[in-house]
């Protein structure tokens, strides 16, 4: 029995490491800023979800995945985004659209005077 215990208890230990490594990003539904949700889940069936996420002046999105995507300006403004290839500001105009293959991670911030407010629809 010790010896089937000192063989286990190493591997246990390592699944534990595995476990307990860095936890992985939110989704945009599931990330906030500062505790506070910004975006709200207006649809799900078993072929999309689409959110509404909204920025007012100085609101940004944490640090957070999102898988491919289409999204919409519902209002737009001047945002700061931040992911692996360093920081860049954006203008975001009303009624403009994009697509995305998904991404590893990023955070925004709106760094202008109006509200941002803009639709993400995620096929399933």
């Amino acid at each position: 029995m010790n010896i089937r215990y000192s063989i286990i208890s190493p591997i246990m230990f390592l699944n534990a490491s595995i476990v307990t490594a860095e936890p992985t990003l939110p989704d945009p539904l599931a990330a906030g800023w500062n505790g506070v949700s910004v975006c709200e889940k207006l649809h799900e069936d078993a072929k999309q979800r689409i959110l509404r996420c909204t920025f007012p002046p100085g609101v940004g999105h944490e640090k957070h995945y999102h898988v491919a995507h289409f999204g919409y300006a519902l209002s737009g403004g001047e945002m700061r985004l931040t992911d692996e290839s360093g920081s860049r500001e954006a203008s975001l105009k009303t009624g403009s659209s994009y697509t995305s293959d998904g991404t590893d991670w990023h955070e925004v911030v709106n760094i202008g005077e109006s509200t941002v407010q803009y639709l993400i629809v995620e096929p399933k």
